[in-house]
């Protein structure tokens, strides 16, 4: 709350009369008040003043052991008596345009013989008719006025307030000499205090039209995509690069007897990666707002990028080299055991001669000959499966630095607006954790 008037008003007579302490400047020279003082009631009002630019000197705590209850309703109050509006001093004037948009309670106070000042009017009523509601017309010297003298000179202060286009705005004569009414201006402000601030009252009003700004902007339920979705569209990038191919021709390519060329992979279509980022984005966003699903769909890599880095992943991953030459060595070696037992027991059975020997060599080449076969199939779906277990590896954290990282980010951001506005999500869709 500020006080504030022209020279002679007896404003700081009415700062010790109200705060019951004599600690503003009163006297005959004008202007009297050359900074602003404040009076705080009950917690520490340091930052605020220091805000408000009130020096350290001019500020007093109004709190005594004798009085402490007498003030309670009252506790909050920060009592400010503002230099001069009409002073010849340019700072001073400063100081008052620079507290009047700040303070929650405009108290003007106006004397007999100025009420009607043109710099008064002119200069600050008739642009504050917005905060009526927080203004308060003290008319004071009224000690100094004839008999019936008060009546005359309320009537012309209204007038010239509705002049101005203040029709609600309170109006009280008041005597800083005598007391006259300074025990309802002490209620009023009791019950001001009692109530929020200006600045409160502006602040909650601004975020309630941000909320209702952005209400329409959040979903209703949790927007929690599946894992699945993921996995699902790391496989379509695979497809379109064929590195299933790959994969299938490495497990039936390394099992064959006679050496065969490996399939290659080959750069994605554009066309295939863009309608597999469309498909996720669909099920990312499914449940989002416009304005979201724009955000995601702009933090995402491009159709291009993820067809550059699925190609580079894919072809990142080696291809399986030379069979293993012991396999190799085994399975030639039964093979020549198999010719020379056949052969064996074919000219030992045409000379009569014994034939247990070469049917030992001839099943001792049969077994080498199928335990290099089936080596060979095992070291095949080996490789087959590294193969395929790497290129899933590395598409898939395309796709998670790509898609789903960026996603996140934006879903984390519009979890965080439906905590703010205070939306009650439904449950969510997804199994997991994204």
């Amino acid at each position: 709350m500020a006080l504030f008037g022209g020279t002679g008003s007896g404003k700081s007579s009415l700062f010790n009369a109200l705060t019951q302490l004599q600690f503003a400047d009163v006297g005959a020279r004008r202007p009297t008040t050359s900074q602003a003082a404040a009076c705080s009631w009950g917690d520490d009002a340091n930052a605020l003043l220091d805000f408000l630019g009130v020096d350290r000197e001019r500020r007093i705590r109004r709190e005594s052991l004798l009085d402490a209850s007498d003030q309670d309703e009252l506790a909050g109050l920060v009592l400010l008596d503002v230099p001069d509006y009409d002073s010849v001093t340019t700072a001073h004037a400063l100081q008052v345009d620079r507290l009047v948009p700040l303070a929650d309670i405009l108290v003007w106070v106006v004397d007999p013989q100025k009420y009607a000042d043109a710099a008064l009017h002119e200069g600050y009523l008739r642009g504050l008719g917005a905060r009526q509601e927080d203004m308060l017309i003290l008319v004071n010297q009224i000690d100094t006025l004839p008999a019936g003298g008060a009546a005359t000179l309320l009537k012309d202060v209204r007038g010239l307030l509705t002049a101005d286009g203040l029709h609600d705005v309170q109006v009280l004569p008041v005597s800083a000499v005598r007391g006259d009414n300074l025990g309802r201006v002490r209620q009023i402000l009791c019950d001001r205090v009692a109530h929020e601030s200006n600045a409160a009252r502006t602040a909650s009003a601004e975020l309630d039209a941000i909320t209702a700004r952005l209400r329409p902007t959040a979903a209703s339920e949790a927007i929690v995509p599946n894992p699945a979705v993921a996995q699902e569209t790391a496989a379509s990038l695979i497809r379109a690069s064929g590195a299933q191919a790959v994969e299938d021709s490495v497990r039936t390519g390394l099992a064959r007897t006679l050496p065969r060329a490996l399939a290659r992979p080959e750069p994605p279509s554009r066309t295939v990666v863009a309608a597999a980022r469309t498909t996720w984005l669909r099920q990312v966003t499914d449940g989002l707002p416009p304005v979201w699903l724009r955000s995601v769909e702009n933090a995402v890599a491009a159709p291009e990028t993820l067809a550059a880095q699925t190609a580079e992943a894919v072809g990142s991953v080696s291809l399986p080299g030379h069979r293993a030459p012991v396999v190799e060595l085994t399975w030639w070696g039964g093979l020549v055991l198999v010719l020379v037992g056949i052969i064996w027991g074919a000219a030992a059975a045409v000379g009569g001669g014994r034939v247990i020997l070469p049917a030992v060599v001839l099943a001792l080449g049969v077994l080498l000959v199928v335990a290099a076969m089936t080596l060979r199939r095992s070291r095949a779906r080996e490789e087959a499966r590294r193969y395929g277990a790497q290129v899933r590896t590395r598409v898939g954290s395309v796709v998670a630095r790509g898609l789903t990282s960026p996603a996140d980010g934006v879903l984390g951001r519009h979890r965080q607006l439906q905590e703010a506005l205070g939306i009650k999500v439904r449950p969510e869709r997804g199994p997991g954790p994204w």
